[in-house]
């Protein structure tokens, strides 16, 4: 028996018996999401564990000294701010419980130790709204119930055979899950969520009872990809599309009530943390409805929102060898983003003191509305920093290769966060970052296009190749019908307006080749503003040059349709043509009214078809 099994474990070993479990579900990621089928067939768990258990790692591993107690205490509010899924609040919950029931001491007994599992799994049950058996709540069941039950029954028993017979319940628990749940039976798989805690007691037992941590594993080494578990039933499928988390701080949380008056939201429910701080994680179509319901119970932060029908459709698309991701700086048709199943991170608006997910919980519509009367000009901002990483994390563990487009890093320091995202993902696949120097219409073409290479079988070398060579030939002009939002976001100067108004012209703005949005130009006299504006694009246009266009409106349609008209009357060789709302990226520029333009050179199908070389 190794010197460590000793009679007590303090805050030291407690910790790194944790960092050896929490590398063990990281090294088993990639399986995890494979045998995901249960809530949802989304092949994510595995990713929201180990991003969720990842966040507890500069807790464990600081050089400081580890009280018991008080490293509880940060574990558990780490994993709480880190939480990712439905297991990942789950388990949040349990190290809640645990941190609750250790209070102020400083070392586990077995008896201890045993009441803190128990509350720990206690509170896990209580975070569910409707605690199912066969999951991850079985398992924790079982490590609970076997450290109590020994404990009870022989109080004085060393700690390192408690916590092995523990783990051998924990195994039985495990392997029982397909029995208790028939579509895990059906897909002949145990729980995923269930299987994830079973890695991290199996490390924490390693190194209490054998002095042996877990390495963190090596992403490269890993068994290469493999796809996930092929499996259609309606009880894994939810009826609703967003899995939406957001936290709630306030003094004194009235958790029953914010938990009946989420229930009516969605389903796969859990309410996370304490009565100071409450992590959310619901399964709705509105995640706005959630946000704003949160609201009403405290100060809102940390809101997401991922398209799970998205992430189950491409982790079983087989044909593709690589993803395509971009930020919603990018405009693109609704039709191209499920045909191409193009992922989407959103960026972050703000009027005033209420914040948005962009194209997640206000649409383009509602954005123009709030921007028409709200007396706060709105702010936006990149994704939050775990928003790229969480999307890479799951996107590389299905596929070999992940291609990101992202906003221009002239304007936003989108294209650098997903930069730090692409370093900081421990999954296999390899992540490629590519600056648009673009925006909205154009941003989206190149983005298209990408996912267009995907499709027809191209290597992921030659997509970057392909949208590097297209990035400088990409223009993008955008028609102002009313400059004051302008002159409200500071692009332009009060000065610029009243002379503009004044002398009846027009400005345009475009995206220069540098990526960098400025004026590209002006119109004269307010009348036929979609004539001119054609006349304006054709001038840009090559003789006889075949070229692809997208159409970006500010709740224009009728506007755009004319225009769509005159473009084409005016440019012959246009091969492509597409409308679709205009987002925030160069509307809130713009307003109401706005008209954007961006053109591409056509790339024939002949280019994006794997060839026989």
């Amino acid at each position: 028996m190794s010197e460590l099994a000793g009679e007590s474990v303090d805050g030291e070993r407690l910790a790194l018996a944790l960092v050896s479990g929490i590398h063990r579900v990281i090294g088993q990621q990639e399986l995890l999401n494979r045998i995901n089928v249960f809530p949802v067939a989304d092949s994510d768990t595995g990713t929201n564990l180990s991003l969720s258990l990842s966040s507890a790692l500069g807790v464990l591993q600081a050089d400081t000294e580890k009280h018991l107690g008080n490293l509880l205490a940060a574990v558990a509010d780490a994993l709480l701010d880190g939480a990712r899924g439905n297991s990942g609040a789950i388990i949040a919950q349990f190290f809640q419980g645990m941190s609750d029931s250790a209070g102020e001491i400083t070392r586990f007994t077995i008896y201890t130790f045993g009441k803190a599992v128990t509350l720990g799994s206690e509170y896990a049950h209580d975070a569910l709204s409707k605690p199912r058996e066969g999951t991850i709540l079985s398992v924790v069941e079982a490590f609970a119930r076997s450290v109590a039950q020994q404990t009870s029954s022989t109080p004085d028993r060393q700690f390192s055979l408690v916590i092995e017979e523990a783990r051998l319940a924990v195994d039985e628990a495990l392997a029982n899950t397909p029995n208790q749940l028939a579509v895990l039976k059906k897909a002949g798989v145990v729980d995923a969520g269930a299987m994830g805690f079973s890695e991290l007691i199996n490390g924490m037992v390693d190194y209490l009872s054998n002095g042996l941590i877990t390495p963190m594993p090596d992403t490269a080494l890993l068994s290469e990809i493999a796809p996930p578990v092929e499996f259609s039933e309606a009880d894994n499928t939810s009826r609703f599309r967003f899995c939406t988390e957001c936290m709630v701080t306030a003094p004194n949380i009235k958790r029953r009530k914010l938990r009946e008056a989420l229930a009516a939201l969605g389903d796969s429910l859990v309410l996370a943390g304490s009565k100071r701080k409450a992590k959310i994680h619901i399964h709705v179509d509105d995640p706005d409805s959630v946000f704003e319901l949160a609201r009403q119970f405290g100060e809102l932060s940390g809101e997401k929102a991922d398209d799970m029908h998205r992430q189950q459709s491409s982790t079983h698309r087989s044909t593709q060898s690589f993803a395509v991701i971009t930020d919603s700086g990018a405009d693109i048709t609704d039709e191209d983003m499920e045909r191409l199943d193009i992922h989407m991170v959103p960026c972050r608006i703000q009027f005033g003191d209420r914040g948005y997910l962009d194209k997640v919980s206000i649409t383009s519509d509602e954005f123009y509305a709030e921007l028409e009367n709200n007396s706060h000009h709105p702010t936006t901002s990149q994704p939050a920093p775990g928003d790229f990483r969480r999307q890479f994390q799951f996107l590389a563990s299905h596929f070999n290769d992940v291609l990101a487009i992202t906003l221009t890093s002239a304007a936003s320091g989108t294209f650098e966060g997903a930069q730090s995202a692409a370093k900081r993902s421990k999954a296999q696949g390899r992540i490629h970052v590519v600056d648009s120097l673009n925006a909205s219409m154009g941003q989206g073409q190149l983005t298209v296009l990408a996912a267009e290479c995907a499709v027809a079988g191209l290597s992921i070398e030659e997509t970057v190749r392909i949208i590097e060579d297209q990035v400088p030939k990409v223009k993008t002009f955008a028609l102002l019908k009313d400059l004051r939002y302008a002159v409200r976001g500071g692009r332009l100067p009060q000065w610029v307006k009243t002379v503009a108004d004044l002398i009846r012209i027009i400005p345009i703005i475009r995206v220069t080749p540098d990526g960098r949005i400025g004026l590209g130009g002006c119109l004269l006299g307010g009348r036929n503003r979609n004539v001119k504006f054609a006349k304006f694009i054709a001038s840009h246009v090559k003789d006889g040059e075949s070229i692809e266009i997208g159409i970006g409106q500010a709740i224009c349609p009728e506007d755009a349709a004319e225009l769509e008209r005159e473009l084409r009357q005016r440019i012959p060789s246009i091969e492509k043509l597409k409308t679709c709302a205009l987002g925030t990226a160069l509307g809130v520029h713009g307003g109401p009214g706005t008209l954007i333009v961006s053109t591409r050179p056509a790339i024939s199908a002949h280019d994006i078809t794997v060839g026989d070389d």
